[in-house]
């Protein structure tokens, strides 16, 4: 039984971060061929504009024109989740959720920067002066969200 309880937390990690990767890059495809060399596009106006940039960093700038560095370390963040969702005894939800989300936006803007050397971005808050993302980025902070609810939860739980 626990086995496979562990082996069905495994498969739902895996099958969100494939979908994450499959998301991610065919948006990042369609964002490569229909908007190059425009300006911003309403998508939901006066919210969220579609704009195409390259992004040699990190969020916020971070290490900008370090794409080498940064897509070791996705390959290192890569690997390390694709051992311990293997190795882990079975996951909670929020725990399989949020490594999926994680591990399919680490592959996501991992595979950019080892192909092409950068991040395509495309997405643009429009109220707010925010960094320019993308659905990887999107999956990566839901991830967060995901993680940090099951720890509030378990650790807001008696102990058994």
């Amino acid at each position: 039984m626990a086995r496979a309880k562990r082996d069905l937390s495994r498969q739902g990690a895996w099958l969100v971060a494939l979908v994450v990767v499959a998301i991610d890059q065919l948006s990042k495809a369609w964002a490569l061929s229909h908007l190059g060399g425009s300006g911003p596009v309403p998508l939901l106006p006066g919210l969220l504009n579609l704009q195409l940039v390259f992004n040699s960093g990190a969020a916020f700038s971070l290490l900008t024109n370090s794409t080498w560095l940064l897509a070791v370390v996705s390959l290192l963040v890569t690997m390390g989740l694709l051992v311990w969702i293997q190795r882990s005894a079975p996951l909670r939800p929020g725990q399989w959720l949020g490594a999926g989300l994680l591990l399919g936006g680490a592959i996501g803007n991992g595979l950019d920067r080892w192909r092409l050397g950068t991040v395509i971005d495309f997405l643009a808050f429009v109220p707010v002066r925010f960094p320019i993302f993308n659905g990887a980025d999107v999956a990566i902070n839901l991830a967060v969200i995901c993680i940090a609810f099951d720890l509030l939860r378990r650790h807001g739980s008696s102990p058994s």
